[in-house]
């Protein structure tokens, strides 16, 4: 452990050197590195489909592509169109009293910044950070999850190939690594993973002051209103639910639907569960779980929920034995209640909870009640309601009449707030997370301040009474 220890400050310091001799990189320099990293993407876009299906047991190609690939590349065009535009000074009104003084912000790089990302989209979540930081001019170091292997060993081979190490490094390993990169001397170190590890990197980072940014999850909620169709709604949340098999952080975790209506949501979700997914043991398009130990947490919630009295029902259009494949059956659970892990812990896979509610100011309180989600899905169309909803509930983000889609919009921030994270990146935001807002005055002769200066007298007194009273 001490020589992998040894060898990652031996990169970080490496880094802040380089950081050093060159410690403003211009617009040019931030365009062409951000060009190298469109490149990689590109060179080797069957090679990132092919390892992140090899580390998943089947991943989804059209989901590798739309939701890895597509989303880094759009973040990469917009950071290089407007990444002048982000790095321009901005000129702040002067107060009165210190006229004529000029104030201005102006935007320099932290230095050097750690990432550390997660499995369940190993190319987003490494890349999309990655896309700020070279944008504000940073230095990189990335640590990769180590239950995606073949993925992480892609992505330092791929960076090895354009970018060198005093630029972008990959440092690969377990949980022993992970730790102690946690506790690195970085500039920023941004966290993607489970609140429960996120707690123990902000500790880790805290020993140097390292500030942090934490992407992190909890359970997101779906909610419908009763003027908005079922079916629409069960369409959008199934599709939600079962993208990379609900391994995704924004996943609806839960569902509520108006009261007397749960019977025929169910059917609508079974509908569309057998539409996106008639087969399910040889479909390409159904991803597996990513490894035996998730599998085995999953199974346990369902079965804890069983236990307790939860109704459980299997969504298999096809009444396939899964057993071998990696993947599981999209479960329906009814009937649940407060006591139930499943309840309290963030799914994380194919399985829905719906619950009911008889007035949608119930709904509104157990969200609130509750850990505050990184999402949240309301569905209505009526203007009122989605208002009042948006203006009572706290969510890192929110879609409106859909799952998903905002966190694929780079003019917003994407984060959460309170157990599911702080700051956040994303388009201009991770610019401004991965950037030093230096405050900058500019003092002219002559100017009032002159007239302030001891000895005090009467003159200090006139002007004193004039600005105050």
């Amino acid at each position: 452990m001490s020589k992998d220890t040894d060898a990652m400050k031996e990169i970080l310091e490496r880094q802040r050197e380089a950081f050093l001799t060159a410690p403003a990189p211009d617009v040019a320099q931030r365009r062409e590195a951000l060009a190298r990293l469109e490149k990689v993407i590109r060179k080797h876009r069957d090679d990132f489909c092919d390892a992140i299906s090899s580390d998943f047991g089947n991943r989804s190609r059209h989901e590798t592509v739309a939701a890895e690939l597509f989303l880094v590349l759009e973040s990469i065009r917009q950071a290089r169109s407007k990444v002048r535009k982000w790095t321009a000074s901005e000129r702040r009104p002067t107060s009165l009293a210190f006229l004529p003084g000029r104030s201005m912000i102006m935007y320099q790089p932290l230095g050097c910044v750690g990432v550390i990302s997660p499995w369940n989209y190993p190319v987003q979540l490494a890349l999309g950070p990655m896309t700020g930081a070279l944008a504000a001019g940073n230095r990189i170091m990335l640590k990769p999850s180590e239950l995606t292997p073949l993925t992480s060993e892609l992505l330092k081979q791929s960076l090895g190939e354009v970018f060198g190490e005093e630029e972008i490094a990959v440092v690969t390993g377990g949980p022993e690594v992970g730790r102690a990169f946690s506790g690195l001397p970085f500039d920023h170190l941004l966290f993607t993973g489970a609140p429960s590890i996120g707690s123990l990197v902000m500790k880790a980072a805290s020993v140097n002051l390292v500030p942090v940014t934490l992407e992190l999850g909890g359970k997101s909620p779906a909610i419908v209103a009763p003027d908005y169709s079922l079916g629409r709604a069960a369409n959008a949340i199934a599709f939600g639910k079962l993208f990379n098999a609900g391994q995704t952080c924004i996943e609806p975790d839960y569902a509520f639907v108006p009261a007397g209506t749960r019977d025929s949501f169910v059917e609508h979700v079974r509908r569309q569960v057998a539409a996106m997914y008639p087969t399910l043991a040889d479909n390409p398009d159904y991803t597996s779980i990513i490894s035996d130990r998730h599998f085995a947490r999953i199974t346990a919630l369902v079965e804890d929920a069983r236990s307790k009295g939860a109704r459980i029902i299997e969504l298999n259009p096809a009444s396939e034995d899964l057993s071998g494949t990696g993947k599981m059956v999209p479960l329906v659970v009814l009937d649940v209640t407060e006591d139930m892990a499943l309840m309290q812990e963030e799914i994380f896979g194919p399985v829905l909870p719906i619950m009911e509610y008889e007035r949608e100011a119930d709904a509104i309180d157990y969200v609130q009640r509750h850990p505050r989600p990184l999402a949240l899905y309301y569905f209505s169309d009526d203007r009122t309601s989605v208002e009042n909803m948006l203006s009572r509930t706290i969510s890192g983000g929110v879609s409106v009449n859909d799952t998903f889609l905002h966190v694929a919009q780079e003019e917003l921030p994407f984060g959460g707030v309170g157990t599911s994270g702080m700051g956040c990146y994303h388009g201009e935001y991770g610019f401004r997370t991965f950037s030093h807002r230096k405050s900058v005055f500019f003092q002219r002769r002559p100017n009032a301040i002159d007239l302030v200066r001891p000895p005090y007298g009467g003159t200090i007194d006139k002007l004193m009474k004039l600005l105050i009273g």
